[in-house]
């Protein structure tokens, strides 16, 4: 009796051994179907029979079509939104509620280039920058500004981006709302907000010490003049001269440069002669009382022929650099004025052998009001405008211009001249 009873339940518990089994492999094929997002075939589960597993297996299918169909119509929302957005000028940033980028377009690869295959990396880790963190959390609680600038600095590199920021619906509601940025590259106007701020306080200081020159004197002409002797009332008129000439020369200088920064810079090409042009020049130059104690010298290639130029805009430019050649170098000096061809370009040369420049200060010579010696080119009469309207006459021409220069050694200024058929 009792070995019977014992057979019997021995064959039951491996009779639900074998099902729990088969229903534990079941729900694993289950687990996959449902993970891969794989239709399920009711002969995939060979174990698990009944009415009960036939309908978790129908509606285990229909989620899965339904996750898929929803998969698919949020890819190509998100394709359809991504070719909307990727031809647009301005960059687009979408990120999720837990910071995942979503959405960045062209254009905010163009502001970033080193954000590449930014696509599902958490926002932080691809822009550093604190501040945009809470402006996106700002963003989220509606707290933002309409508008809101933000400065990027990396190692060498400085960004400023004008931001725009609002919360959209996601395409998965159940994971909160979307946040959407559109980006726009300020960097260049803050360059040039920081350049015009640089520019009117330069400009204020080189017409402040000639006003204030010209004032002093005048006033004390006004207030004493009956008292004050007649070679005192000469000096003081000629002061007041010497700096009325240089506060003309600074305004007629601020405006050329005006006029070669203005939309229409007012450049008359015409076929020129050059190697005439220029010999021209230094031969004016060698006649006046300026140059007397120097030594010019001028050379060219013969095969230099004409060139489409705006003559009187070059002579300018050979006039400054021949200026600067005679202010600065001491009696005596050598000055040479060299031409000669380079395949499409006509090489200009004047140079020097006096002084020479630092090498700190050759990356600043160009720039407006920048001087080696501030108080020795005031005295000279110099505005510190020559040079930079050099660069600007030789960049309107199509050409380029540079300098090299070393210390006791001399200086030689370099600018090409296009030769245009």
């Amino acid at each position: 009796m009792y070995p019977f009873v014992t057979v019997l339940l021995l064959l039951v518990l491996g009779v639900l051994s074998v099902k729990l089994w088969n229903h534990r492999q079941a729900l694993r094929r289950l687990h996959r179907a449902i993970f891969s997002r794989q239709p399920l075939l009711r002969e995939d589960l060979p174990g698990a029979s009944g009415r009960e597993w036939d309908e978790l297996c129908d509606q285990t299918n229909e989620l899965i079509h339904e996750v898929n169909r929803l998969h698919q119509q949020r890819t190509g929302q998100l394709a359809q939104l991504e070719a909307t957005l990727g031809s647009l000028q301005e960059a687009v940033l979408i990120v999720d509620s837990s910071n995942f980028i979503l959405l960045a377009n062209k254009a905010l690869q163009e502001i970033f280039p080193r954000a590449l295959n930014i696509l599902g990396q958490r926002l932080e880790l691809v822009l550093h920058s604190v501040e945009f963190l809470n402006y996106v959390d700002a963003v989220r609680k509606n707290q933002a500004s309409p508008q809101h600038e933000i400065e990027f600095v990396e190692a060498d590199r400085t960004t400023w981006v004008e931001l725009t920021g609002a919360t959209i619906p996601s395409l998965d509601a159940a994971r909160g709302s979307w946040v959407l940025f559109v980006l726009h590259d300020i960097t260049k106007q803050k360059k040039l907000e920081l350049v015009r701020k640089e520019f009117v306080a330069n400009v204020s200081h080189e017409l402040r010490t000639p006003l204030s020159v010209i004032k002093g004197y005048v006033e004390t002409l006004v207030d004493g003049h009956r008292e004050i002797q007649i070679d005192d009332r000469e000096r003081f008129l000629k002061t007041i001269q010497r700096h009325t000439d240089r506060l003309n020369s600074l305004l007629e200088d601020l405006l050329t440069l005006s006029r070669l920064e203005s939309i229409n810079p007012g450049l008359k090409h015409e076929a020129v002669l050059l190697v005439d042009l220029v010999k021209g020049i230094v031969d004016d130059y060698r006649s006046r009382p300026g140059a007397a104690d120097h030594r010019l010298n001028f050379e060219a290639e013969p095969a230099i022929g004409s060139v489409l130029i705006d003559p009187l805009k070059v002579t300018q430019v050979l006039g400054n650099l021949l200026d600067n050649a005679l202010k600065y170098t001491p009696k005596g000096s050598r000055l040479e004025v060299l031409l000669s061809l380079r395949s499409s370009d006509v090489e200009v040369c004047v140079r020097d052998d006096g002084p020479g420049i630092p090498a700190e200060d050759l990356p600043h010579i160009f720039e407006r009001f920048y001087r080696v010696d501030k108080g020795r080119s005031r005295e000279k009469g110099g505005t510190g405008l020559g040079l930079s309207i050099v660069k600007h006459i030789v960049q309107l021409h199509g050409g380029r211009v540079w300098v090299e220069s070393v210390v006791g050694r001399g200086s030689a200024f370099y600018f090409t001249l296009p030769v245009r058929k």
